[in-house]
């Protein structure tokens, strides 16, 4: 047997000894142990987390939306879809008639929220765990999205960002 052979066999003796190093300890210690009883208990998530997603409102309850598809065009597993329909409000083009998304598909990669230049769609409500027992439940329609209040954000998980207002009666030249 040559010298390299015995070296590795002597390293693969070390990482034995070591796994069951921990395996015991573990098995003695088992409060030491990093882990959460999960159903029951939840890890507190970080200030940046992903959520998920929502439509935010105007003040007369209608969607900030314009359908303009720069989400829908910007995310890459193509799971939101949006028809357009015409706005009774003179100072908006158009709404959202149909606003889906499809949670199954989503990658949680945040590019539809970067996208939108009237910050009409946010990712910032603290709940990651997406469990149902149909595919349809999961496909989260407009008014599933819209049903929140603009007020009842969570401090941590909704860092504020600058709005640029492209038109509209807020619009800046």
């Amino acid at each position: 047997m040559k010298s390299s052979e015995k070296i590795y066999l002597v390293e693969i003796a070390k990482g034995l000894a070591l796994t069951i190093g921990h395996v015991l300890h573990n098995l003695f210690e088992p409060k030491d142990m990093p882990v959460v009883s999960y159903p029951e208990e939840h890890k507190a998530l970080p200030p940046a987390t992903r959520g998920r997603h929502r439509l935010m409102k105007r003040e007369d309850e209608s969607p900030r939306c314009t359908a303009c598809m720069l989400c829908a065009t910007a995310c890459p597993a193509e799971c939101i879809h949006i028809k357009a329909a015409e706005s009774p409000d003179p100072d908006v083009e158009k709404l959202p008639e149909k606003f889906d998304i499809d949670m199954l598909r989503c990658v949680y990669c945040g590019f539809c929220v970067e996208a939108c230049p009237l910050d009409a769609i946010r990712m910032d409500i603290p709940e990651v765990t997406v469990a149902d027992y149909t595919r349809e439940a999961l496909v989260y329609h407009k008014e599933f999205l819209m049903d929140h209040d603009n007020k009842d954000v969570v401090p941590d998980y909704n860092p504020p960002r600058p709005v640029l207002w492209t038109h509209g009666p807020h619009a800046k030249p």
